[in-house]
Parts: structure tokens; sequence; C-alpha cells
């Protein structure tokens, strides 16, 4: 049995290798033609900007990735499949080959981003602790400051800023007190720190996609500027479709239990939120690091403000661990010189 068993899973695995190669075969043909098809047309294949958003998505994919052959495996698995953007739409009477293949590099990426977020459900659902949620407020203080929703006078933005600063005292309370974190604060921050992470992540989309291609300027330094924009988008891509489910899972669907839903939404809410408490001095740091970069940039206006937000967001842990490796060293150094 053991025999006939082993046969059938090489037989199995023969037939499997010989489908991939037959799909990559074909794959490569069509790219060729598009290649070739493209060339004969004004309209470029791609723009440098989809690289530099397509490099930013897959190195993330391979940061949060334990095997970095999962991650070529899905690339070429989503590279085949992309090649359905060709098919016909629905009432597409006269067949236009140039608007697919203007379609299909974005096909690729949002199908590899959508493989990317099903595939790495619990790593791309982060981990949110006190000192995180207190720093996505103050972001988003700063990011209606900037939009000058202080200075409108109207009912929507005193109920915004009234919600923005109560959830930004209640960040900071917490993270500068030994409070307990209940159930119930859990989800509340979760599901705040969700939306603020959401509606940058729009403007972001939004003010990088403003900007053109690289192409559009004749400056490096503008070019790098729009690149690592476009590069920090694609970063933090995954996230903000995982931050998106998170929110549209709250609306009901229409086959779906919707209290058994909500129940399980609630829960992902909650144990994404750390129970751990953090330090007094990390809180402080947090908010002196977050303060002084953003009145930095609104002051001498350096970066556009989505790129110096994600930039504060994605540095300061760094910064923080520096802090803390270097404050061990110091205790190590002076337990050492007491012996």
């Amino acid at each position: 049995m053991s025999r006939e068993n082993t046969n059938k899973n090489r037989t199995a695995g023969i037939n499997l290798k010989g489908v991939f190669v037959f799909l990559g075969i074909i794959a490569v043909v069509l790219t060729f033609y598009i290649a070739y098809i493209s060339s004969l047309s004004e309209r470029k294949l791609f723009s440098l900007s989809l690289v530099a958003l397509f490099a930013g998505l897959l190195f993330e994919s391979f940061r949060i990735t334990d095997k970095w052959k999962n991650v070529v495996y899905k690339f070429i698995g989503v590279y085949c499949l992309s090649f359905i953007s060709f098919y016909p739409y629905r009432g597409e009477l006269n067949y236009n080959l140039d608007n697919h293949i203007e379609m299909w590099p974005y096909s690729f990426l949002g199908i590899f981003l959508f493989f990317s977020v099903f595939f790495n459900k619990d790593k791309v659902t982060a981990k949110l602790t006190e000192g995180i949620t207190l720093l996505l407020s103050i972001s988003f203080l700063y990011w209606l400051f900037d939009l000058n929703v202080f200075s409108h006078e109207n009912l929507f933005s005193y109920a915004l800023i009234l919600i923005s600063v109560g959830f930004c005292a209640f960040s900071l309370i917490l993270a500068l007190t030994d409070l307990e974190l209940t159930r119930v604060k859990r989800l509340w921050l979760s599901i705040w720190s969700t939306v603020v992470i959401f509606s940058i992540s729009i403007d972001n989309g939004y003010q990088v996609f403003k900007n053109g291609d690289l192409e559009s300027s004749k400056y490096i330094s503008d070019n790098l500027l729009i690149g690592i924009q476009y590069f920090l988008l694609g970063v933090s891509s995954m996230y903000i479709m995982r931050n998106f489910l998170l929110l549209m899972a709250f609306l009901p669907s229409k086959n779906g239990n919707y209290r058994s839903d909500l129940r399980d939404n609630i829960n992902d809410h909650i144990n994404r939120f750390s129970e751990e408490q953090v330090s007094m001095i990390s809180s402080l740091l947090c908010v002196l690091y977050a303060c002084t970069c953003f009145y930095a940039n609104y002051k001498y206006d350096i970066l556009p403000r989505n790129t110096m937000i994600w930039l504060v967001i994605f540095s300061f842990p760094l910064w923080l661990g520096l802090f803390e490796l270097l404050k061990n060293r110091s205790k190590a150094a002076l337990l050492q010189k007491a012996k």
C-alpha cells in the first residue's frame, strides 16, 4: 500500500508540476506579446511609480513572511492569474486590447495585495499597544490641524474635533497611568486606531496619486520624494486593506449570521490590543518625538503631511528600540562597575 501511495503522490506531483510549467510558458509568451503590442502603441506598459509601489508591497511581504520561497511562489501564481484581466468585460462589444493592457498591472497589484493579506492575516493584524494608539491619536490631530479642520465653524468639524481630542486624551491618560486595560477599553481603542489608520491611509493614497508619476518631474529630488511616497504606500497597503476589512466586518452581510460575525469581529479587535502597560518614559518620548516632528513640518513645510505622518509612525518604534538598547547597556555598565 505504501508503494502505491508513493507512486500516486509522485504522479500527482508530476502532473501538478506540469500544470505550473504549462501555465508559466503561456504567461511568458503572453508577456512578450503584450510587450510587443505596447511597443507599437504610445501607452506605457507600466510606470516607475507602480514599480516603487510594488517594491514597497514586495518588501513588506518578504519582511512578514518566514519563508521567502512562499513569496516567490505567490508572485508566480498571481502573475499567471493576473492575465484574467484580458478577459472581455461584461457588455464589452468592441474588445479594446490597449485598455486591458493598461489595466493589467493594476490587476496584478490588486490580486497580489489580496493574497498577501489573506495568507498573512494574523501578521498583518498588527498588535496594538497604548503607545501605538497614543502615537496614532497625535498623528490624527496633526492631520486634522493641517487640513484646517480646526478653523471650520460647523457641526461636523466640532464633533470630529471633540471625538479626536477625547480619544487622544483617553490614550494619553492610559499611557501615563497604570489603569487596567479592560475588554471594553481595548475594544474602543482598537476601533479608534482602525479608524485613524484607515482615514490617514485614504488621504495618503489620494495625495500620492495626485503627485503623478515619477517621470512627471525633471528634478531628481522631486522624483526621489515621489518614489518614497509610493514605496511607503506599498509598504502600508496590506495594513490599509486589513483595517478596511476590520471596519467592514461591522456591517451585516447578506448570507452571514450577523450576530456571530459581529462577535468574532469584536474578539478580533480585543485580542489584537495588548494588555501590557507601556512605561511612562516611553509615552513621554512618544509625545515629544511626534509633536516635535509635526510642529517642525507644519512650520517649515519639510515634507507633505501624509509622508511625515507615516515616517513618524514607522520611525518612532525604531528610535524607541535604540533608546531601550542604550538604556539597558548603561544599566549593565553600572552594574559591572558596582561589582
